[in-house]
């Protein structure tokens, strides 16, 4: 059994990562390591009816009944080894616990959002469950979202709309956010819940490097960013640069350090809640929790 240390990547905003490598049938894939709370060896599955068909049933696991994911299934590839050779991944995202079926797992790799390229001109079917394409000197591998997996399998586990009525009507309207979002699913949902809970100036960017240089380009051209925008919503994971280390070159930007900052990610859990901390997040807010996502910006701009 691999346990994840807590103590990984101490410093934030640095804009590296690590990440934990393995592979199904033959090909390498990552998982960030902010998403793992344990590596453990194949155990015997439990089947359960009615099951999407890339869940294999649950495990129990000190008392916890965990759902399995068979990883080759979602990515259509071949399951030809051996079970008992395989691990099961347990990763912790949008507040669930999941085990993830794959066939090895080889070591994990400190490295740069720097070294992970946008999969916008790749079309295979697993490219569509890609964060991001990793750049190594041997070849590349592929980043995997594993909320846009979690999601398909459990759409309950999203952002739930109709929670947006809670909140009731106020005047929202007039306020400009930017959001740093990679996933195209992930901007269509934020723009159609905001604009459902009335904030209809949203400008969104693919990634924290291109949102940051949208804010440097308003600074360079001599205006107040706060005049272009009320508050920003990052996420964490995204290529080129991740969403702790945009926060913290914000905060440390005498131009823009006043303007609100809410990190919007799965990852946000107890154990990773300091780096956020620690780069001036305003807020932090986990993805399925869009009510408690549009309480936070009504605080700081309304």
């Amino acid at each position: 059994m691999m346990a994840m240390s807590d103590d990984i990547l101490l410093e934030s905003g640095t804009n590296e990562l690590e990440v934990v490598m393995f592979g199904i049938a033959g090909e390498i894939f990552g998982i960030n390591v902010l998403k793992v709370r344990e590596i453990i060896n194949y155990m015997p599955v439990t089947s359960i009816p009615n099951a999407h068909p890339s869940v294999e049933g649950i495990i129990r696991l000190r008392d916890e009944v965990i759902p399995v994911v068979n990883l080759a299934s979602v990515l259509n590839l071949e399951d030809t080894e051996t079970p008992d050779q395989n691990k099961f991944i347990i990763s912790e995202l949008n507040q669930i616990k999941v085990a993830f079926h794959v066939h090895h797992v080889s070591r994990i790799r400190r490295l740069s959002w720097e070294q992970i390229e946008k999969p916008s001109e790749l079309s295979s079917s697993r490219d569509a469950y890609a964060i991001g394409i990793i750049k190594l000197e041997e070849g590349m591998s592929i980043l995997l979202d594993f909320e846009k997996i979690i999601v398909e399998i459990s759409p309950e586990s999203g952002v739930n709309v109709e929670r947006l009525k809670e909140l009731g009507p106020r005047e929202r309207s007039e306020k400009n956010i930017l959001v740093a979002e990679d996933s195209a699913v992930l901007r269509h949902l934020l723009d159609d819940t905001l604009n459902e809970a009335g904030y209809e100036n949203i400008t969104f960017f693919e990634n924290g490097r291109e949102a940051w240089e949208h804010l440097q380009a308003i600074i360079d051209r001599g205006e107040d960013p706060k005049d272009h925008f009320q508050l920003i919503i990052s996420d964490i994971e995204m290529p080129q640069m991740d969403g702790h280390h945009l926060t913290d070159r914000i905060k440390n930007n005498e131009h823009m350090h006043e303007l609100p900052v809410i990190i919007f990610s799965s990852l946000i859990t107890d154990d990773i809640f300091h780096k956020g901390q620690q780069v001036g997040a305003s807020a932090q807010v986990s993805k399925p929790e869009i009510v408690n996502l549009v309480k936070e910006i009504d605080y700081y701009i309304l």
